[in-house]
């Protein structure tokens, strides 16, 4: 595996829609919204991005966290955020972890001895790809059924 795929990955190339790319032209009030349909709301979905990849990241900066006791765990906060900076500040997280997983891309992808991990740097961002991928469909969903889709930069319109 090369760091261009995990580059691909973290962005959205090929198969995949940029994690940011979902996130964009949302106010702060709508994204509290959770449809019947939907089991969370964009808020609550950033969020928990946020908390995976920050544990993914630790991992690989040589901390080992505490693996949450239930799955709720990993959805912290509210519904929706309480202001327009709480909101902003949580994509910019999000943003800046991107920024530190391609970081962990350009170096050593076979790396091993993570924690009590047997799994090498390029197996934990496979699974941050994944994980993102997966919550970015999740968005961008929810983003359709409340009538906020596509984002201003376009996105899928097929």
């Amino acid at each position: 595996m090369s760091s261009y795929f995990f580059q691909n990955g973290l962005h959205g190339e090929d198969a995949h829609v940029d994690p940011l790319s979902v996130f964009e032209g949302l106010q702060w009030e709508v994204v509290g919204k959770k449809p019947e349909e939907c089991p969370h709301s964009v808020w609550q979905i950033l969020n928990h991005m946020i908390f995976w990849q920050d544990f993914i990241l630790d991992y690989l900066k040589g901390t080992v966290p505490n693996f949450p006791d239930h799955a709720e765990e990993s959805w912290p906060g509210g519904t929706s955020p309480s202001n327009e900076t709480e909101w902003n500040d949580a994509v910019f997280k999000f943003s800046e972890g991107l920024k530190e997983a391609e970081n962990e891309a350009k170096k050593d992808l076979e790396e091993r001895g993570f924690g009590k991990s047997e799994g090498t740097r390029g197996d934990f961002l496979v699974m941050l790809v994944n994980h993102n991928s997966y919550h970015t469909g999740q968005v961008a969903l929810t983003r359709r059924i409340i009538g906020e889709w596509p984002p201003p930069s376009g996105g899928d319109t097929w």
